[in-house]
């Protein structure tokens, strides 16, 4: 069976990951992230790929075939990086801006493969754009003390009780989870990987 592991320790991403039938271990990055890119797409992907590369590090000599998974999701209005929020307030901030509107959602990836003794790195996004209902203040504070938004970028989770302010979305639903699993798995395969399946390699 190949090893795969995942550079997270998201409960949203191994569920994700475990939906698709992928067997895998968990073995979380914990690096302070350092972003030096600008748009988006681009930090996304830089923070994904650092994820991946600790791991990596740690594995050392690591088998024949070994995929690492890391991914970083990020929240964006009108160009506008919000990230988990620091308290209630912000939070509730946060929630003020979306309120009508549209933003993106951006998730990066980057996998490594090894093969031959190194890493093969693959690297990709997924954005997928979400607009929310218009609320009032008193349903944003309810939502708010449930305490749901606090680990989440933009301050809500689509799974659970955020969903209620979606009006819809354009795009990916699982990557606005955490983890564009369909467009990992079309990656993968155009590696000859099958990700929920033993090496046949």
């Amino acid at each position: 069976m190949r090893k795969i592991i995942l550079a997270s320790a998201s409960p949203r991403r191994k569920e994700l990951l475990e939906n698709a039938g992928v067997c895998f271990d968990i073995c979380p990055a914990g690096r302070e992230e350092i972003i030096t890119r600008t748009y988006p797409a681009e930090i996304v992907e830089e923070l994904s790929g650092q994820k991946a590369a600790e791991i990596a590090e740690r594995c050392g000599q690591a088998e024949e075939g070994t995929v690492i998974i890391g991914a970083d999701t990020i929240v964006s209005y009108e160009g506008k990086i919000l990230g988990k929020p620091a308290d209630r307030e912000e939070a509730l901030s946060m929630f003020r801006m979306l309120q009508g509107k549209t933003h993106q959602v951006f998730t990066g990836v980057t996998f490594l493969v090894r093969r031959n003794g190194s890493w093969e790195e693959h690297v990709f996004h997924e954005c997928t754009d979400v607009t929310f209902y218009p609320a009032r203040d008193s349903e944003l504070e309810r939502y708010i003390a449930t305490g749901e938004p606090m680990d989440k970028a933009g301050s809500y989770g689509i799974q659970g009780k955020g969903g209620i302010f979606v009006r819809g979305i354009h795009g990916d639903y699982q990557n606005v989870v955490g983890l564009p699993v369909a467009r990992l798995f079309h990656e993968a395969e155009k590696l000859g990987i099958r990700l929920d399946e033993e090496d046949t390699e």
